[in-house]
Protein backbone atom coordinates (compact mmCIF):
# COMPACT_ATOMS: atom_id res chain seq x y z
CA UNK A 1 0.00 0.00 0.00
CA UNK A 2 1.52 3.17 -1.15
CA UNK A 3 1.18 6.57 1.11
CA UNK A 4 -0.35 9.21 -0.68
CA UNK A 5 -0.40 13.23 0.74
CA UNK A 6 -2.64 15.63 -0.70
CA UNK A 7 -1.67 18.98 -0.07
CA UNK A 8 -4.70 21.44 0.16
CA UNK A 9 -5.66 24.67 1.06
CA UNK A 10 -8.99 24.01 2.98
CA UNK A 11 -11.28 21.89 5.40
CA UNK A 12 -13.31 21.63 2.07
CA UNK A 13 -11.01 19.70 0.64
CA UNK A 14 -9.86 17.56 3.23
CA UNK A 15 -13.26 16.14 3.57
CA UNK A 16 -13.95 15.50 -0.02
CA UNK A 17 -10.47 13.71 0.12
CA UNK A 18 -11.27 11.51 2.86
CA UNK A 19 -14.93 10.67 1.30
CA UNK A 20 -14.49 10.32 -2.30
CA UNK A 21 -10.53 9.80 -3.18
CA UNK A 22 -9.98 7.80 -0.31
CA UNK A 23 -12.48 4.53 -0.65
CA UNK A 24 -12.10 5.13 -4.58
CA UNK A 25 -7.76 4.70 -4.79
CA UNK A 26 -7.86 1.78 -2.12
CA UNK A 27 -8.57 -0.69 -4.46
CA UNK A 28 -5.55 0.78 -6.51
CA UNK A 29 -3.08 -0.05 -3.20
CA UNK A 30 -3.12 3.95 -2.48
CA UNK A 31 -3.77 5.17 1.09
CA UNK A 32 -4.87 8.97 0.20
CA UNK A 33 -4.84 11.45 3.25
CA UNK A 34 -5.08 15.31 3.19
CA UNK A 35 -2.68 17.84 5.01
CA UNK A 36 -3.92 21.04 5.10
CA UNK A 37 -1.56 23.97 4.63
CA UNK A 38 -1.02 25.72 7.54
CA UNK A 39 -0.91 29.64 8.07
CA UNK A 40 1.11 29.57 10.77
CA UNK A 41 2.66 27.16 13.67
CA UNK A 42 0.34 25.35 15.23
CA UNK A 43 -2.80 26.05 12.83
CA UNK A 44 -4.12 25.58 10.14
CA UNK A 45 -6.62 27.00 7.20
CA UNK A 46 -7.26 27.84 4.07
CA UNK A 47 -6.51 30.69 1.42
CA UNK A 48 -3.62 32.34 1.45
CA UNK A 49 -2.16 29.84 -1.37
CA UNK A 50 1.37 30.68 -2.30
CA UNK A 51 4.41 29.11 -4.13
CA UNK A 52 6.45 29.53 -1.44
CA UNK A 53 3.95 28.02 1.19
CA UNK A 54 3.37 25.21 -0.61
CA UNK A 55 6.95 24.89 -1.46
CA UNK A 56 7.55 24.58 2.15
CA UNK A 57 4.50 22.31 3.09
CA UNK A 58 5.97 20.08 0.20
CA UNK A 59 9.09 19.96 1.47
CA UNK A 60 7.89 18.92 5.15
CA UNK A 61 6.17 16.14 4.01
CA UNK A 62 8.18 14.44 1.46
CA UNK A 63 9.92 12.19 3.94
CA UNK A 64 6.86 10.63 5.53
CA UNK A 65 4.70 9.98 1.85
CA UNK A 66 5.23 7.73 -1.31
CA UNK A 67 3.99 10.36 -3.30
CA UNK A 68 2.68 14.13 -2.81
CA UNK A 69 0.39 15.76 -4.88
CA UNK A 70 -1.86 19.40 -4.38
CA UNK A 71 -4.88 20.08 -4.51
CA UNK A 72 -5.18 24.12 -4.79
CA UNK A 73 -7.93 26.48 -6.81
CA UNK A 74 -6.18 28.65 -9.57
CA UNK A 75 -8.51 31.33 -7.99
CA UNK A 76 -6.96 33.29 -5.41
CA UNK A 77 -3.86 31.84 -5.52
CA UNK A 78 -0.92 34.57 -4.39
CA UNK A 79 1.13 36.10 -7.32
CA UNK A 80 0.83 34.07 -10.10
CA UNK A 81 0.88 36.84 -12.47
CA UNK A 82 -0.05 35.77 -15.97
CA UNK A 83 0.81 32.13 -15.22
CA UNK A 84 -1.71 29.58 -17.18
CA UNK A 85 -2.61 27.03 -14.57
CA UNK A 86 -0.48 24.43 -16.43
CA UNK A 87 2.89 26.86 -16.04
CA UNK A 88 1.75 27.30 -12.43
CA UNK A 89 1.62 23.40 -12.02
CA UNK A 90 5.26 23.32 -13.55
CA UNK A 91 6.50 26.31 -11.49
CA UNK A 92 5.39 23.97 -8.34
CA UNK A 93 7.08 21.81 -9.28
CA UNK A 94 10.11 23.66 -10.15
CA UNK A 95 10.21 24.71 -6.93
CA UNK A 96 9.90 21.86 -5.17
CA UNK A 97 12.22 19.87 -6.61
CA UNK A 98 14.66 22.71 -5.81
CA UNK A 99 14.01 23.03 -2.96
CA UNK A 100 14.37 19.31 -2.06
CA UNK A 101 17.63 19.15 -4.21
CA UNK A 102 16.27 16.66 -6.18
CA UNK A 103 16.30 15.58 -9.65
CA UNK A 104 13.49 12.60 -9.91
CA UNK A 105 10.17 14.29 -9.93
CA UNK A 106 7.76 10.93 -10.20
CA UNK A 107 7.02 11.38 -6.44
CA UNK A 108 5.66 14.87 -7.21
CA UNK A 109 2.70 15.64 -9.07
CA UNK A 110 1.18 19.21 -8.55
CA UNK A 111 -2.02 19.60 -9.25
CA UNK A 112 -4.38 23.16 -9.42
CA UNK A 113 -7.96 22.81 -9.97
CA UNK A 114 -9.48 25.03 -12.26
CA UNK A 115 -10.73 27.64 -11.14
CA UNK A 116 -11.83 26.37 -8.19
CA UNK A 117 -12.64 23.19 -5.91
CA UNK A 118 -16.31 24.61 -6.40
CA UNK A 119 -16.84 24.19 -9.90
CA UNK A 120 -16.67 20.24 -9.63
CA UNK A 121 -19.76 20.56 -7.35
CA UNK A 122 -21.71 22.36 -11.21
CA UNK A 123 -20.87 18.94 -13.05
CA UNK A 124 -24.47 17.87 -11.71
CA UNK A 125 -26.70 20.54 -10.20
CA UNK A 126 -30.18 18.62 -9.01
CA UNK A 127 -27.25 17.19 -6.53
CA UNK A 128 -27.79 20.43 -4.70
CA UNK A 129 -31.52 19.59 -3.97
CA UNK A 130 -30.54 16.77 -1.75
CA UNK A 131 -28.72 18.78 0.59
CA UNK A 132 -29.89 22.32 -0.01
CA UNK A 133 -32.95 23.47 2.24
CA UNK A 134 -33.32 26.60 -0.32
CA UNK A 135 -34.68 24.46 -3.14
CA UNK A 136 -36.93 25.25 -6.00
CA UNK A 137 -37.30 25.45 -9.91
CA UNK A 138 -36.21 29.45 -9.66
CA UNK A 139 -32.89 27.78 -8.15
CA UNK A 140 -32.17 25.32 -10.28
CA UNK A 141 -32.78 27.36 -13.31
CA UNK A 142 -29.76 29.85 -11.99
CA UNK A 143 -27.90 26.83 -11.67
CA UNK A 144 -28.87 25.64 -15.06
CA UNK A 145 -27.85 28.91 -16.54
CA UNK A 146 -24.45 28.76 -15.13
CA UNK A 147 -23.40 25.54 -16.73
CA UNK A 148 -25.15 26.06 -20.20
CA UNK A 149 -23.20 29.32 -20.43
CA UNK A 150 -19.66 26.88 -20.24
CA UNK A 151 -18.26 23.81 -22.31
CA UNK A 152 -17.17 22.15 -19.06
CA UNK A 153 -17.70 23.06 -15.20
CA UNK A 154 -14.02 23.34 -15.21
CA UNK A 155 -14.60 27.22 -17.56
CA UNK A 156 -16.87 28.54 -15.17
CA UNK A 157 -14.11 31.47 -14.57
CA UNK A 158 -12.55 33.04 -11.50
CA UNK A 159 -13.61 36.71 -11.67
CA UNK A 160 -14.47 38.44 -8.16
CA UNK A 161 -17.74 37.97 -8.24
CA UNK A 162 -18.34 35.34 -11.26
CA UNK A 163 -15.96 32.36 -9.55
CA UNK A 164 -17.71 29.02 -8.80
CA UNK A 165 -17.66 29.91 -4.92
CA UNK A 166 -19.00 33.63 -5.26
CA UNK A 167 -22.19 32.13 -7.71
CA UNK A 168 -23.09 29.59 -5.19
CA UNK A 169 -23.27 32.24 -2.55
CA UNK A 170 -25.07 34.66 -4.80
CA UNK A 171 -27.58 32.32 -5.57
CA UNK A 172 -27.75 30.46 -2.02
CA UNK A 173 -26.62 33.16 0.34
CA UNK A 174 -26.21 32.17 3.96
CA UNK A 175 -27.77 29.23 3.53
CA UNK A 176 -24.81 27.52 1.24
CA UNK A 177 -21.55 26.43 3.70
CA UNK A 178 -18.47 25.65 1.55
CA UNK A 179 -17.30 23.52 4.27
CA UNK A 180 -20.18 21.69 5.10
CA UNK A 181 -22.03 21.30 1.69
CA UNK A 182 -19.15 21.15 -0.82
CA UNK A 183 -17.86 17.65 0.20
CA UNK A 184 -21.68 16.65 0.68
CA UNK A 185 -22.80 17.54 -2.71
CA UNK A 186 -19.55 16.21 -4.32
CA UNK A 187 -20.22 12.71 -2.65
CA UNK A 188 -24.34 13.18 -3.85
CA UNK A 189 -23.12 13.79 -7.47
CA UNK A 190 -20.02 10.78 -7.35
CA UNK A 191 -16.68 10.68 -8.80
CA UNK A 192 -18.00 9.22 -12.30
CA UNK A 193 -20.36 11.89 -13.09
CA UNK A 194 -17.81 14.54 -12.08
CA UNK A 195 -14.84 12.95 -13.89
CA UNK A 196 -17.40 12.70 -17.34
CA UNK A 197 -17.99 16.47 -17.19
CA UNK A 198 -14.66 17.81 -15.79
CA UNK A 199 -12.09 16.73 -18.22
CA UNK A 200 -9.05 18.14 -16.37
CA UNK A 201 -9.81 16.94 -13.09
CA UNK A 202 -10.32 13.44 -14.52
CA UNK A 203 -6.67 13.22 -15.85
CA UNK A 204 -5.15 13.97 -12.53
CA UNK A 205 -7.01 11.15 -10.92
CA UNK A 206 -6.25 8.58 -13.63
CA UNK A 207 -2.64 9.76 -12.90
CA UNK A 208 -3.13 9.67 -8.96
CA UNK A 209 -4.49 5.37 -9.81
CA UNK A 210 -1.72 4.56 -11.73
CA UNK A 211 0.93 6.20 -9.16
CA UNK A 212 1.49 2.59 -7.33
CA UNK A 213 2.49 1.06 -11.00
CA UNK A 214 5.62 3.88 -11.54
Amino acid sequence: MKRLCVICEGATEAEFINACLYPHLLPCGISIYPSILKTRPGQSGGGNVSLERLTRHIRNEYRHADFITTLVDYYGFKRRGAQSVDELEAAILESALCALSITDSRKLLPYVQQYEFEALLFSDIDAFHWVMEVWNQQVRGFLQAIVAAVTTPEDINDGRTTAPSKRLEAIFGKHYSKTEHGPLIAEAIGLARIRQSCPRFNQWLEKLEKMQLD
